[in-house]
């Protein structure tokens, strides 16, 4: 074997090496991120309200606290108040004690598991007082998507369509001013598009159609922003970090199949600072609750995309400078003559 061979064949068998350690490495993560949060799937401090007198109420608060540390109890006076705070975001559902019994005010719009698991557990209890509970669906989800499918299959073809941007904008060589107009107008094509299939043509979604858009949109520029921001700064592996960040960690972490606080802790905070999270809760506001309890989600999803933006801008000027020559280098060839 000759001598400059060698160097080859010892990074080749490096290279080697590294696939078949980081191959079952990310496959392990892989399945941790995904696996973990649907194998764990139960109600933690989910907002549940209860309404009505206190002497008729405080039974029903003591079954439900059976559940240790499973729904975070509030208590409202009537039954017009507690579809007030569902109807505002703040509990997924509330159980009314009327004179002709109990009755169960859930939010399937919100989360049809949620809705689900709560008539299942307040049934419970009910039967076992020997008593029948009517369910009312306050904010009930599309007739044409009962079960929120479309809205939880648009998290990774949004994330993706984010991703593919801001790298097709790397890749590219696109810096600047228009990079970022790049991507602003590529969101904006992609929420107008997403909306188009996701309302007009599914009728899965039953809100503002231009709010809707601009959710779709607002998420996508959230992601490819992250992802252009985090190439500009430290080079092509800034879309493998960025892409791994949003897919193992911002998709399984969304609660979007169910809801944040249906995932253990911490996944279900968590992915609610990340774009994928954030914009889920933003569509559910925008499309089902008027708007309600939106101002979290779209004021994260702007941060992402403030941010993505401003690091690319800050990385293309930082290259533009290191490229230009220095100024004293340019006076040499004066002073010389």
């Amino acid at each position: 074997m000759s001598t400059a061979s060698a160097p080859t064949t010892r990074a080749s068998a490096r290279r080697a090496i590294a696939v078949v350690v980081l191959a079952p490495l990310l496959s392990a993560l892989a399945l941790w991120a995904f696996a973990w949060p649907a194998a764990r799937t139960a109600p933690r401090d989910l907002p549940l309200g209860v309404a009505g007198p206190a002497a008729a109420t405080a039974q029903m608060e003591k079954q439900l606290q059976r559940h240790e540390g499973a729904f975070e109890i509030h208590r409202y006076d009537d039954e017009a108040a507690a579809r007030d705070a569902i109807e505002d975001r703040a509990v997924y559902g509330a159980v009314v004690v009327t004179p002709q019994g109990p009755e169960l005010l859930t939010a399937s719009a919100a989360s049809p598991v949620v809705a689900q698991l709560l008539q299942q557990a307040v049934a419970q209890q009910a039967a076992a007082g020997g008593t029948e509970i009517r369910t009312v669906d306050v904010v009930a989800a599309p007739e044409k998507d009962p079960r929120g499918a479309a809205l939880n299959a648009s998290v990774l073809p949004l994330a993706l369509a984010g991703m593919a941007a801001g790298a097709v904008v790397t890749l590219l060589g696109l810096r600047g001013i228009r990079a970022a107009l790049a991507l602003v107008g590529a969101a904006a094509l992609v929420g107008m598009v997403a909306a188009a299939l996701a309302h007009s043509w599914l009728g899965a979604l039953t809100g503002d159609w231009w709010a809707e858009a601009a959710t779709f949109g607002l998420s996508t520029l959230a992601v490819s922003a992250a992802v252009a921001g985090a190439a500009a700064l430290i080079g092509p592996a800034g879309i493998g970090l960025t892409a791994f960040v949003l897919m193992f960690i911002g998709n399984p972490f969304s609660g979007a199949a169910s809801a944040p606080q249906m995932l253990p802790e911490p996944a279900g905070a968590i992915g609610q600072w990340l774009p994928p999270g954030a914009g889920t809760s933003l569509l559910r506001s925008v499309s089902f609750f008027d708007g309600a309890a939106a101002t979290g989600p779209a004021l994260t999803l702007t941060l992402w995309a403030v941010l993505g933006l401003g690091a690319m801008l800050l990385g293309s000027a930082m290259k533009t400078r290191a490229k230009s020559p220095e100024p004293d280098a340019e006076r040499q060839p004066a002073l010389a003559g």
